[in-house]
């Protein structure tokens, strides 16, 4: 359905603005849609010679009707601007015509511009409510879009007004072909795309979404984990390589609270309290979704806390674990994989995903329970865990069921 817009021109005098040969400057104000912007002719008038109702200038010499062509062409060449945008299914408001007319680009009229402006305020505020990893996300989202238009438009920039639906379409496409990715991975880099583009939106940079009508849903995956007979494998292997030894140490603890990386990586001994009960409790706040995920330490991880606790790296850097970097702890855990004969792509999540579901949901822990322990804001996201569960069930009974009938 086309968008229907409401365009009006105006040319009026600014008396509270004379100049000192008592001339008021004349101005054209357009209107979209109701929102307006005021543009400057830089042409002056005696203001008892304007008719105001007809937006000209009184009289008929010579200079009068050269100033009155310039102030209708002025007019023209706004309607012509509107035309253009509407009949290239462009973005129109008063400002795009503004600053068309203008010739001119602001810093937050083009997209790398703007989403360069977003990211350094997103920078500012790493530590206070976003993650360094959430800034590091949408820098590389911003990356892949500067490749994207140098890849499709041979130009390092494009304007937010250029930006429609067959865009989105074409990066989209972009990612899955040029840069292999997969469809999750695509959509998480749209979704950051589309973030930046609801705030041009809000500050009134842009006036029409280019999202409508994109779907942005993520596909289910299947979610990876340890079974019961796999994790007792890898508890009881010894590591004589101390690297392999401290990360099969720092699994084991996610499989036993649910923490990620992210998470276990900034624990500190101000983290473990005394609770309600008198038990030991973890009691910290999730960086991603700033929900609280408190819960009581069990026998297990609380062993590896202590194994820790006077460890030097833990405690000059006040930290809970002496925990390597993210890159280096995903590559020790598929040297540990192939040591433990366990066929999966063992990363720092499938700790996290072991833990809802063999430790957690299979011992019978509530959905709710687990949802407030995985600081999941919404109960639909561990709902995916209780699935994963109950398809376990289901192949085990059928094994039952198959053994029975024999």
């Amino acid at each position: 359905m086309t968008k229907m817009f409401s365009l009006g021109i105006l040319l009026h005098i600014r008396k509270d603005k004379l100049n000192k040969k008592g001339e008021a400057p004349i101005f054209m104000r357009v209107t979209v849609n109701g929102k307006r912007a005021e543009i400057s002719t830089k042409q002056f008038v005696q203001p008892e010679k304007w008719n105001n109702q007809a937006g000209i200038v009184k009289g008929t010499k010579e200079d009068v009707r050269a100033l009155n062509q310039f102030l209708t062409n002025y007019k023209s060449k706004a309607n012509r601007i509107y035309q253009k945008l509407i009949e290239n299914d462009k973005t129109v408001s008063a400002k795009i015509i503004k600053d068309t007319l203008l010739k001119k680009q602001t810093n937050t009229s083009s997209l790398v511009k703007a989403f360069e402006q977003h990211n350094t305020l997103l920078k500012e505020r790493v530590g206070i409510d976003y993650s360094p990893s959430t800034y590091k996300r949408y820098e590389t989202t911003l990356d892949h879009i500067k490749n994207f238009i140098k890849f499709k438009y041979d130009q390092n920039d494009i304007l937010l007004n250029e930006l429609n639906y067959q865009f989105i379409e074409d990066l989209a496409h972009y990612f899955k072909t040029v840069r292999k990715c997969n469809h999750n991975s695509s959509i998480k880099y749209i979704k950051n795309f589309k973030k930046v583009i609801f705030l041009a939106i809000k500050k009134e940079w842009l006036d029409k979404d280019p999202f409508v009508n994109f779907s942005v849903k993520l596909e289910e995956t299947k979610r990876v984990y340890l079974s019961q007979e796999e994790l007792d494998r890898l508890e009881k292997k010894e590591f004589k390589v101390k690297r392999l030894e401290q990360i099969k140490d720092f699994f084991v603890f996610s499989c036993y609270t649910g923490y990620p990386y992210s998470e276990i990586e900034k624990l500190s001994p101000d983290h473990i309290q005394s609770h309600f009960d008198g038990k030991k409790w973890i009691i910290t706040e999730r960086t991603k979704t700033k929900t609280q995920a408190n819960i009581p330490i069990l026998p297990k991880a609380f062993v590896i806390i202590e194994k820790y606790k006077n460890h030097p790296d833990s405690i000059r850097n006040n930290k809970l674990f002496p925990i390597p970097s993210n890159v280096k702890y995903n590559a020790y855990l598929k040297e540990i994989a192939d040591l433990c004969e366990i066929n999966k792509n063992l990363t720092t999540h499938v700790a996290r995903h072991t833990f809802a579901t063999t430790i957690a949901l299979s011992n019978g822990v509530s959905i709710e329970t687990v949802a407030s322990i995985l600081g999941h804001k919404s109960i639909r996201t561990t709902q995916i865990y209780a699935k994963v569960v109950e398809e376990k069930v289901s192949k085990e009974m059928d094994s039952l069921l198959n053994k029975l009938n024999k």
